[in-house]
């Protein structure tokens, strides 16, 4: 899967849910995706801001998450995923994936 592929995604699904009340940002290989939900709306860019919590992992990995193939808890525990900051936000990312 393209990264570009993941924001359209991201930002098509981050519409039709509340606000998240901060913000997130994914850094996927070597480019970043941010979601600022501090608004009326969550808006998605891929700028490179500081967020209340970072995620770190791989685009493949993303794309595992988003089709059900991995599970989020193995992938943190095995360090595909790095969580850094609010780790209660982290947990409410299903909704935006």
């Amino acid at each position: 899967m393209d990264f570009s592929v993941i924001v359209d995604q991201i930002q098509a699904q981050a519409k039709n849910v509340d606000p998240i009340g901060a913000s997130i940002k994914f850094v996927l290989d070597d480019n970043a995706l941010f979601i600022d939900g501090t608004g009326d709306e969550n808006v998605v860019s891929t700028e490179d801001k500081d967020a209340d919590c970072t995620i770190i992992t791989s685009v493949d990995t993303l794309a595992k998450l988003k089709n059900g193939d991995l599970n989020p808890m193995m992938a943190v525990m095995s360090g595909k995923i790095k969580i850094k900051g609010d780790m209660g936000l982290a947990m409410k990312l299903q909704s935006l994936l």
